[in-house]
């Protein structure tokens, strides 16, 4: 693993439930630099999409006024490439279905009354057939397989690919 000891920006990728949130809330602790959430971003009260072009402008706007940073979540449409070319640690989490299923079951156990901390007021987390339908398949494609597997190939200096549970708790100095 390539040293990490003097990251500034991070940028985490993933699928559902593999621990994105987590992992970002603990490096912007630890380091003490800010951290955006991008389903924080995408998603508006009552579960309504936002524009992509004002979600774009709002990450956009977030890179501009830090210079550390840690950001998690996928969504190509905001200034996916700007974090991918500024982030000095890349981490994906190629956790498997069946660990990434359990986690967002007991996520959905904890927060199925309330909001999670790392999402919109007003989108309480569930756990009904869409999500799961993503979760384990339409998510999960080959397609998307194959981007994280570009995107650590590219980026290798600067990528972590976490495959397993066990790896998914390594530390960052």
């Amino acid at each position: 693993m390539p040293p990490f000891d003097n990251a500034q920006r991070f940028m985490i990728l993933g699928y559902s439930g593999s621990g994105k949130s987590t992992l970002a809330e603990s490096i912007s602790a630890k380091r003490g630099i800010p951290l955006l959430h991008l389903d924080t971003v995408h998603w508006m009260s009552g579960w309504r999409e936002r524009p992509e072009a004002s979600s774009a402008a709002i990450v956009s706007a977030f890179l501009d006024g830090h210079e550390s940073w840690v950001i998690e979540g996928n969504y190509r449409g905001m200034a996916f490439d700007r974090r991918l070319d500024s982030a000095d640690c890349i981490i994906i989490l190629n956790i498997d279905r069946f660990t990434c299923l359990r986690r967002a079951f007991m996520r959905y156990r904890r927060y199925r009354h309330g909001n999670r901390p790392d999402m919109t007021i007003g989108c309480n987390d569930k756990f009904d057939a869409e999500f799961l339908w993503w979760l384990l398949c339409r998510g999960r494609s080959r397609k998307r397989a194959r981007f994280y597997a570009h995107i650590a190939a590219t980026y290798p200096e600067r990528s972590i690919v976490v495959n397993t549970r066990e790896q998914s708790s390594f530390r960052l100095p």
